[in-house]
């Protein structure tokens, strides 16, 4: 699928002097490779040297690479090193969640430069939540870490399904009080960047598969458990997002029919069982069958579930066992259909770990065929709380680096983020 798809309200850069496409493979290579010469690019995307030359030539008044001294010999005259340079550019990634909003600041090898977070009925609230968003951003861009270094764009993280023909527009389903509309054209006007849009689940897989559990694989699924429940998968290296962008949509299972009414309409879905809500009332519900536990005699909050849990208390761990046995019936399912090669749980439940996987390893066991389950680990992410805003910021990354016209020309930028000194 064309970036043209994904990019709402999103622009080309009209610099008659930007590279030709070839060029943009070129760059990847680079950023790939992080330190090579025109000697080893030409090797390794089968050019001539001639036209890496003349490649290397269109791509270094970008000033995303830099010459950065002499390579060892191999019998001639010791090659020139080409460096990417992942500090003269900064990406904004922005994650709403349920009942909060979180901003990462990135630099372009996915390091977090600098990070907010509000809570915030983001549901319930669009004006506010709109609000919260520009105001993080501009927070992030004023920190001293971002040093006013160019902006390549922004990643939208939204708490519910985004079809990739109509990014701009939410699910009513999930989310009705936005009225159909992400409403966040003044923040790419602002800044004018792209702005580009996808679920959360997908974007916490993709930094997953970029940064963390999934480095080494090309197929891996990521659970996001938090308000609501979503799956992200990554399938040949590439996001998989369906025909209309609800692939993934794990948290709308039916795990009992008969169970509660979901906000989607239907009985016993997942999220009615596993998600924030749900945890918080489960807890309550049991506070009288475990009256020494800590969270009796208060409204408990998933975080409070969870460091209960932390400290052994029962009711919190009865809690977190029953939730992870019903999330591993419907893992289950997902392992034998899809069989990845990893499965990462990221949102509230990470947190707890192995508290939390012990109980969902021993149900997926017993519910999935055998090689599917060999086959698949089944881990909690490596980046925590900042999985999602990541993996928001790397999707704007991993569209500028397929086309090259999304990234500012920063010159001297490389020099100024480092001090003055040269990379």
């Amino acid at each position: 699928m064309n970036n043209d798809n994904l990019i709402w309200k999103g622009l080309r850069r009209s610099d008659p002097n930007r590279p030709r496409p070839l060029a943009d493979a070129v760059l990847r290579l680079i950023w790939e490779e992080r330190q090579v010469s025109r000697a080893d690019i030409a090797r390794l995307a089968g050019l001539s040297r001639s036209t890496v030359s003349e490649i290397i030539n269109e791509i270094l008044p970008m000033g995303l690479v830099a010459e950065v001294g002499e390579g060892p010999s191999r019998g001639g005259r010791r090659p020139i090193v080409l460096e990417f340079q992942d500090d003269v550019c900064v990406i904004l990634g922005v994650e709403m969640g349920g009942a909060h909003v979180a901003v990462a600041l990135t630099d372009l090898r996915g390091k977090v430069l600098a990070w907010e977070s509000r809570e915030h009925p983001v549901r319930s609230d669009p004006d506010g939540a709109r609000v919260v968003i520009a105001d993080l951003c501009q927070k992030c861009l004023e920190a001293p870490e971002a040093m006013g270094r160019p902006l390549v764009g922004i990643g939208v993280a939204a708490p519910c399904p985004v079809d990739p023909a109509h990014p701009d527009q939410l699910s009513p389903v999930v989310m009705p009080a936005w009225d159909g509309k992400l409403g966040l054209d003044g923040l790419s006007e602002k800044y004018g960047v792209p702005l580009l849009v996808d679920n959360d689940a997908n974007l916490g897989a993709l930094a997953e598969y970029w940064w963390g559990q999934g480095e080494d694989v090309d197929n891996l699924a990521y659970i996001k458990v938090a308000t609501g429940i979503g799956s992200g998968h990554i399938i040949g290296g590439e996001i998989y997002r369906g025909a209309t962008g609800v692939a993934g949509e794990i948290g709308h299972i039916a795990i009992d029919p008969q169970g509660k009414r979901c906000i989607c309409g239907l009985r016993g879905c997942l999220v009615t069982m596993v998600g924030g809500h749900a945890l918080e009332a489960r807890a309550a519900e049991l506070m009288t069958e475990f009256p020494h536990s800590s969270l009796v005699d208060q409204k408990a909050t998933i975080r409070d579930i969870e460091n209960a849990a932390l400290m052994g208390d029962p009711l919190a761990l009865e809690v977190i066992q029953e939730a992870a046995k019903h999330l591993g019936t419907a893992l289950a399912g997902l392992l034998n259909l899809m069989n990845p090669a990893v499965v990462v749980l990221g949102g509230d439940l990470a947190r707890v770990g192995e508290l939390v996987l012990a109980p969902l390893r021993e149900r997926v066991q017993s519910r999935t065929l055998v090689s599917s389950v060999a086959a698949a680990k089944i881990l909690v992410s490596k980046l925590g709380t900042q999985s999602v805003a990541v993996g928001a910021a790397t999707y704007v990354l991993k569209a500028a680096l397929s086309d090259s016209r999304l990234f500012p020309v920063v010159h001297g930028s490389a020099k100024a983020a480092n001090g003055g000194k040269s990379a």
